[in-house]
């Protein structure tokens, strides 16, 4: 029979692979131009980190204007791309540390803290653009925040469930590397009535 819980070896990849979903999930809100988008038609606003772009009713061509021309477009979009790079350090970090037999728990704890790190910028980003955004650019007709703006909260989401499960898979050092025998409980028929 084959046993795989949260903290077995031969499940040691599941944290890295959340880890490059997060990466993925964070490729998509760095390139997505759906942080905020029109909600109904007319489709006149659109805007990515970088960029923002409307145009007139009826008209195919967007006119854009960057984001990095303000001080909190540059601040958003800087603090996000930290945390996507020191999340990129902790995917390489974690598959080197489950790649080696010997385990240095410690090491994994470590990693564990920098995903908090990268999920602090995260959030400082994606909570800066929504505010400084809606003060200070003009927006047309009813607008939402749309699909690329919801993938970087996905991947912040997964990287702070993953620091969690890496600082706390020290706790579990000897279930991981299985130094500990499986207990089994048996009664026998016999005995049986003296248990109640």
């Amino acid at each position: 029979m084959v046993v795989c819980g949260l903290a077995c070896w031969r499940c040691r990849w599941l944290l890295p692979l959340l880890l490059g979903l997060a990466i993925i999930m964070g490729i998509i809100a760095l390139a997505g131009r759906g942080w905020l988008e029109s909600e109904s038609e007319p489709y006149v606003q659109q805007a990515s980190l970088w960029e923002s772009c409307t145009r007139a009713d009826g008209d195919l061509n967007w006119s854009c204007e960057s984001l990095m021309d303000y001080g909190w477009g540059r601040a958003a979009a800087a603090t996000y791309l930290v945390g996507f790079v020191i999340l990129v350090i902790c995917f390489a970090l974690a598959v080197i540390a489950f790649s080696i037999e010997i385990l240095r728990f410690n090491f994994v704890r470590g990693i564990g803290g920098l995903l908090f790190v990268v999920a602090a910028f995260q959030i400082i980003g994606l909570v800066i653009y929504p505010v400084k955004f809606t003060e200070e650019i003009p927006l047309t007709g009813d607008n939402m925040f749309s699909w690329a703006y919801g993938f970087g909260w996905a991947s912040t989401v997964v990287v702070i469930g993953c620091a969690f499960f890496f600082c706390c898979l020290p706790n579990w050092e000897d279930e991981v590397l299985g130094n500990i025998k499986p207990t089994y409980y048996y009664s026998s028929p016999e005995r049986a009535p003296y248990l109640n």
